[in-house]
């Protein structure tokens, strides 16, 4: 049984396709039953372009970027363009009512991080979602103005076009205002999302209005305008960031949120502010991986796993094989534990986010893990300093120049709270979710977290957004992330272990099935067609619980090919609506 060739050692812009004698998992994919249920994630291949890409998870926005682009715009104005046009063409997740994280490198060398990060209300408390009783009220923190916290978008994407854009402010977000402003058609992925929140959209008139056709669903061939929406994106192509954090569309959101029991206010969007952080940083395999600081749990946690599973040959072991998973497990067992005990706000705690990410306390982890059978996470204690939406979008750009940003932004859930302040046209987040509503209790994404989450005045939620971007050599070879909650950090975990490892190419490495552990709950998240049946029956009888999960965050993601230059766009399969696209 032969085995892929890892990103070091193999020419990216050959890949194994399905059928081969080796097969990009180290197995004959022509005999197993993994190769005859997921076959079409085998066969799949990259868009090719050798100038410039975009990949984004709605069609129409990655085209508004690719369009920068041509006219001469770099990396950092095209992904502001996207930004916006997604916050109109993919209104569930894209935003300019949420927050969210953004890695840059430059192709001088440079590598950025811009925190826009929602934040919680000055007048919010710690026990805020709790009752008289101390019990943790379900809902409050996802369907009321409650959970609602500053949005950062608005703030973070002018600030990073005005520090290392080329373009005006005017000109990047006129194509988002005209797809507000005249329409867009939906594709059946478009309707595909709208559909999941209809109930709620009906429960407000001022949301049923733009987001029901008459009361009914939009339908497939149908053309979404959003009047309002146009409206708010014309004051901030007027007025730039005051317009939104200082002006009335502030003061509407503000009212409504006095209205409907919350607790936003002017003087909250007027105290915001973003950031430049220096990034995390990690090598794994002669690559340096750059990705998001905290108040991100993503960079962190991600280079914690990646520095456990450096001295195991899963190469050799192979993509879905019962060892590479039962370390992948074993690894993310142990650094979620980290996560959710140590990790949050570094304006309100210390993050030991060099401890966490250090040989030592990998070694550490490794002797730990048993080689046959799993460790009970009631057995994992997390922390060094102790003894902490899947609705999200991602979207990645890279330039002629190849500068790249990888940006991932939310509203939490799908639709945020499913509410619009007034006529401002944008859903509001509901991110006030992502903090410890009470230590031990899970939140919406099940994880289980503590005191250094906690909810504080002007604090900042822990996240699981992962913008990163890998390095070889120093240059740029590849720009990854996801939405999808916690998993967020375990899909953009294997889109780079499917390439440097199995030997994928990036579409086979975003589409292939996934896997998700968190700590708690004790249960491993498993996509078909991940595992084989004789493989999940021996990883089960050494201790392990699956449960199969069909919803997944979508990578959308760009590979640089280090011999010939040439870049490789893939959007996920799981966002039919949206593209990969250059030139």
């Amino acid at each position: 049984m032969s085995t892929a060739p890892t990103a070091s050692t193999q020419a990216l812009s050959e890949p194994k396709q399905a059928g081969a004698a080796q097969g990009i998992s180290g197995r004959a994919l022509d005999t197993t039953p993994i190769a005859q249920s997921a076959e079409n994630w085998r066969n799949a291949q990259p868009v090719r372009e050798p100038h410039a890409m975009v990949v984004s998870a709605q069609h129409l926005a990655t085209q508004v970027g690719v369009d920068i682009l041509k006219q001469g715009g770099n990396a950092v104005d095209a992904a502001v363009a996207v930004g916006y046009a997604l916050a109109v063409v993919h209104p569930c997740c894209g935003n300019i009512g949420g927050g969210g994280f953004m890695t840059i490198h430059l192709a001088n060398g440079q590598n950025l991080f811009l925190n826009f990060r929602e934040r919680a209300p000055l007048a919010a408390t710690a026990t805020m979602f709790q009752d008289a009783e101390g019990n943790v009220v379900k809902g409050r923190s996802i369907d009321t103005y409650l959970g609602v916290g500053t949005p950062g978008t608005v703030m973070g994407l002018d600030t990073a076009l005005a520090k290392y854009g080329t373009m005006p402010l005017a000109k990047v977000i006129q194509p988002a205002i005209d797809l507000a402003e005249k329409g867009f058609v939906l594709t059946q992925g478009d309707v595909n999302i709208l559909k999941r929140r209809n109930d709620d959209f009906a429960k407000h008139d001022n949301v049923a209005a733009i987001f029901l056709n008459n009361g009914k669903p939009w339908q497939v061939g149908e053309r979404l305008v959003q009047p309002q929406l146009a409206a708010t994106l014309k004051e901030i192509q007027k007025d730039g960031t005051d317009a939104f954090y200082k002006g009335e569309i502030a003061q509407k959101v503000a009212a409504a949120s006095k209205a409907n029991g919350g607790l936003l206010t002017a003087q909250d969007f007027a105290d915001y502010n973003v950031s430049w952080e220096k990034p995390v940083e990690c090598d794994y395999r002669g690559l340096t991986v750059v990705s998001a600081p905290p108040p991100s749990s993503g960079g962190t946690t991600l280079c914690e796993i990646l520095q456990i599973l450096k001295p195991y040959p899963l190469g050799k072991w192979g993509y879905g094989s019962i060892k590479a998973t039962h370390y992948l497990i074993e690894a993310e067992r142990h650094a979620f534990a980290d996560r959710n005990t140590d990790l949050g706000d570094p304006a309100f705690v210390n993050n030991p986010v060099a401890q966490l990410i250090s040989p030592e306390h990998a070694a550490k982890i490794r002797a730990q893990i048993k080689p046959d059978r799993a460790t009970p996470s009631t057995e994992v204690k997390g922390g060094v300093s102790a003894q902490e939406g899947s609705d999200t979008t991602h979207f990645s750009v890279v330039d002629a120049q190849r500068n790249a940003v990888s940006v991932t932004y939310t509203l939490n859930f799908l639709f945020g709270v499913g509410q619009i302040a007034g006529d401002t046209g944008f859903f509001l987040n509901d991110e006030m979710d992502d903090f410890t509503s009470k230590p031990g209790v899970p939140n919406a994404f099940g994880l289980v977290q503590g005191k250094a989450n906690a909810i504080a005045p002007g604090k900042r939620p822990l996240s699981s957004m992962t913008p990163t971007i890998v390095l070889k050599g120093g240059k740029l070879f590849m720009v990854t992330g996801s939405p999808g909650g916690s998993t967020i950090i375990s899909t953009t975990l294997e889109s780079i272990l499917n390439v440097v490892d199995f030997g994928m190419n990036m579409q086979q490495s975003v589409d292939a099935p996934r896997i998700h552990h968190q700590w708690l709950p004790d249960v491993v998240m498993i996509e078909p067609g991940y595992l084989t049946a004789e493989n999940q029956q021996a990883l089960e009888a050494m201790g392990y619980t699956f449960h199969e999960e069909s919803a997944w965050g979508a990578d959308e993601a760009i590979l640089v090919d280090p011999k010939t230059g040439e870049l490789q766009g893939a959007n996920d399969k799981r966002r039919p609506a949206g593209l990969a696209a250059g030139y």
